[in-house]
């Protein structure tokens, strides 16, 4: 009997070889942007996608993909979205605040939406009491969730995910604190880094509490986003990682897994490979995006050898120059590629490595999918695929 996607997603987890490889798209960090999206609608001209272009992620002005799209693709996974809340305009600035204070401004060609001020940067112990901290519990942030999740639940075999909060220890001190203040506090004003790491936690968690009170009985994974590397780096280093962030994390993850029985996957870009081991120690099942780009997370091979018995993988498709660039048979290299190193022995979800941008021609979505279907089969049959000598790959070792 055929596997259901759910099915086939538990014996991945579980570091056994599914019937064929698990394909995402759609959460945040992790779906096409508004420019893509009409593109992609106009290619694929014989799939009826009726929906208005409905906005996902506000910053990065990605979109919910329409569900003829997402069969048509053949996506295994269907994500529940908290809703935008405690949001206001900005005046006389195309933009807006978020739930955290940050201020947002449209950048010039209103492709996204970019990070304007830091409401903390001048902010002492005292006036974090005072700060307009948002509700964890409003109740329109999670309204009609559970309804979603059970009916997907009881009516398909898709994995259901808990899409992010997109908010993160890390990620939020750095937007609210201002990158460069909140880097020196940690070393030079712990008090006041510990603090707000404190408080930013505690409303994480009070939100994935009410959050997963709706969903946890449906979903078979929670995602989390934060941001610990950049193309050529950490972020900082792995030992003010350790005593300053990984706790804060690890609370926070222990704290979702408590709520419910899922996968935990989390969002870092960049190169972070000094640190995996960490993320497996603070309750990372799944890594995402493995971003093949960046220094030391190319060799996929080198990744699944070294941490594949203890952690799954998500993503690993380049969107910066790979799928921009490639010709069909590049592509085809490169998925062939990815698939026979992460996926051997089951744990590897195919997706790509972020939002799917408007330098992306439709032909290479589409063909990216289509590959990883083609591909994906088990028991896997890639040598001769991954042998061939490519020009990109040679161009780009």
């Amino acid at each position: 009997m055929k596997m259901t996607p759910r099915e086939n997603f538990h014996a991945a987890m579980s570091h056994r070889e599914p019937e064929r490889l698990l394909v995402d798209l759609g959460k945040h960090i992790g779906s096409i942007h508004k420019k893509a999206y009409r593109r992609l609608k106009d290619y694929l001209v014989d799939v009826p996608m009726h929906n208005e272009e409905r906005i996902l992620d506000r910053m990065a002005q990605t979109v919910i993909p329409d569900e003829a799209l997402l069969q048509r693709l053949g996506i295994d996974f269907r994500w529940v979205v908290p809703h935008w809340v405690q949001v206001k305009p900005r005046v006389g600035v195309d933009g807006y605040i978020d739930m955290w204070g940050v201020p947002y401004r449209a950048t010039a060609d209103q492709d996204h939406y970019a990070v304007d001020g830091a409401p903390l940067k001048k902010a002492t112990v005292k006036d974090l009491d005072d700060f307009p901290w948002p509700n964890p519990h409003d109740p329109d942030q999670f309204k009609g969730l559970r309804e979603q999740a059970k009916y997907l639940f009881e009516n398909t075999g898709y994995v259901i995910g808990a899409d992010a909060i997109k908010a993160g220890p890390l990620m939020s001190a750095l937007q609210m604190r201002g990158y460069e203040q909140f880097f020196m506090d940690m070393v030079l004003d712990v008090e006041f880094a510990d603090a707000l790491l404190d408080r930013i936690t505690w409303t994480l968690k009070e939100m994935w509490t009410r959050y997963l009170n709706e969903v946890g009985p449906y979903v078979q994974l929670a995602y989390v986003t934060d941001d610990l590397g950049t193309q050529t780096s950490l972020l900082m280093s792995p030992t003010l990682f350790r005593q300053r962030i990984k706790p804060k994390m690890k609370e926070l993850h222990d704290h979702i897994k408590s709520l419910a029985d899922v996968k935990l996957m989390m969002h870092t870009d960049g190169a972070v490979l000094p640190i995996i081991d960490d993320l497996i120690d603070i309750n990372v099942d799944i890594l995402n995006p493995v971003q093949t780009s960046t220094q030391g997370m190319g060799d996929t091979l080198a990744l699944k050898e070294k941490f594949g018995d203890r952690l799954c993988f998500h993503g690993a498709i380049d969107v910066q120059q790979m799928l921009p660039n490639a010709s069909p048979e590049e592509l085809r290299w490169e998925v062939a590629k990815r698939i026979q190193d992460l996926g051997r022995h089951g744990g590897y979800i195919i997706a790509p490595c972020h939002n799917i941008g408007h330098d992306i021609a439709p032909e290479n979505v589409v063909a990216l999918f289509d590959l990883a279907r083609e591909l994906g089969r088990y028991p896997l049959q890639l040598d001769a695929v991954v042998a061939t000598d490519q020009s990109y790959f040679a161009r780009h070792k």
